[in-house]
């Protein structure tokens, strides 16, 4: 494993649950000091009591005035070397029923999210020339799924921002590349679960099935997959590595 630059202070954004929680212990464990931010103020104590991350910061990464705040108050206790972006939320609808109201809230969450948080760390980062930008995507930034038009139109947005962002921060010290999880074994799939069962009657081990048919290897991915990951493009070995989208899938994409 390519070690960690030594004290970096890492931002993970929604790193209170799911691959976020799992990305902060394993930063955590490598030695990085570790901020997370989100919207759930318990959520984050709860990361923090557990040792996976040191400090919170309490954001709706869609407001930009908001994530600029709670940006400068973790900065000014150390500056970031590291950010993850991680946040998202996802809804499915045909798109035939998807409003501008659903695409706006997709945009604002998976793809604004990224950029407001962006726009706040990378300045530091350049100036101090060193940095690891990291986005958490998703396949469906590679690919289309079915029902998922918004969404994944926004995680393609992420990817094209990643791949403009490496071009104008080669030369500066910092990368910025994305991974790109299959079905992963988080409460966000459980919504997804939840509604297949809904809308169609099947039972849980039935729409499980439905969704890991996806990867090729004919399971879910587990967070501590995508942490590893992470935490490879976040090391000083990784130096050479930017503009890339890392699927994480077991060979879907």
């Amino acid at each position: 494993m390519s070690p960690l630059s030594r004290s970096s202070h890492a931002l993970v954004t929604g790193g209170g649950r799911g691959i976020g929680l799992a990305i902060s212990a394993a930063l955590t464990e490598a030695g990085a000091t570790v901020t997370v931010l989100g919207r759930n103020r318990a959520t984050l104590d709860e990361a923090v009591s557990s040792g996976a991350a040191k400090f919170a910061a309490v954001a709706d990464v869609a407001d930009h005035a908001a994530v600029k705040s709670a940006v400068a108050e973790a900065a000014a206790r150390q500056p970031i070397d590291i950010l993850i972006a991680n946040a998202g939320a996802a809804e499915s609808a045909p798109f035939g029923r998807s409003d501008a109201a659903l695409f706006q809230r997709m945009m604002d969450v998976n793809f604004m999210g990224v950029v407001h948080v962006t726009q706040a760390v990378l300045p530091g980062m350049i100036e101090r020339r060193r940095g690891r930008i990291v986005a958490v995507a998703s396949t469906a930034g590679l690919k289309g799924y079915a029902y998922v038009s918004a969404y994944s139109a926004a995680k393609h947005a992420v990817i094209g921002l990643v791949r403009s962002l490496a071009l104008e921060t080669a030369k500066s010290g910092v990368t910025v590349n994305a991974v790109c999880p299959g079905f992963t074994e988080t409460d966000l799939l459980e919504g997804s679960i939840e509604n297949i069962i809904k809308k169609t009657g099947r039972s849980r081990d039935e729409a499980i099935a439905e969704l890991s048919k996806h990867n090729p290897q004919g399971r879910l991915v587990v967070p501590s997959e995508v942490a590893d990951t992470v935490l490879w493009l976040c090391g000083e070995g990784a130096a050479a590595i930017t503009g890339q989208a890392i699927a994480v899938a077991g060979g879907e994409v």
